[in-house]
């Protein structure tokens, strides 16, 4: 599988641990960045990237680490297509995914030590998205939102014109 990963300043601690797990996997990386501490590198810059990559069907998967998880997944999100989301338990990594399609996990190097992250990808990766009706429901729904996103739906209930 084709997985695209990136780390802003913060995330690169978990940088090896998961370079690593994904190369023993058997796994293709795209490196989106970071590789050298520089403060000046910024979570949603690394986000973005890693966020096109999946959506365009570029990646499989996406990975991302930033200091808390936090904002990888709200600005990869952002991106139509991208479904990210911060997880610190395995069973939101493997539920993410077979529920929710899930499709870039976002990990924190300052909450989550390398044993875990390791534990995060793995099941992360080894899980599949279940197509039960009751989930195909679900994001049919979160796609309808992306689509009002795209026609401007947001831009006019908050009082503003496109």
């Amino acid at each position: 599988m084709r997985i695209a990963v990136g780390f802003d300043h913060a995330g690169l601690p978990l940088r090896p641990v998961v370079l690593e797990t994904l190369q023993r996997l058997g796994h293709e990386v795209k490196d989106c960045g970071a590789s050298a501490f520089d403060p000046l590198d910024d979570y949603p810059d690394f986000a973005r990237a890693v966020a096109e990559a999946v959506a365009s069907g570029e990646c499989a998967r996406g990975i991302l680490g930033c200091g808390s998880g936090v904002g990888a997944s709200v600005a990869a999100s952002k991106v139509p297509g991208a479904r990210a989301a911060l997880c610190q338990d395995p069973f939101s990594a493997r539920q993410g995914v077979e529920d929710d399609d899930m499709n870039i996990l976002c990990l924190g190097a300052r909450v989550t030590g390398p044993s875990l992250a390791e534990v995060l990808i793995q099941i992360y990766l080894a899980a599949r998205y279940s197509g039960a009706e009751r989930h195909a429901r679900r994001l049919g729904k979160v796609r309808r939102i992306e689509e009002d996103a795209r026609a401007g739906v947001f831009e006019t209930t908050q009082g503003r014109k496109p």
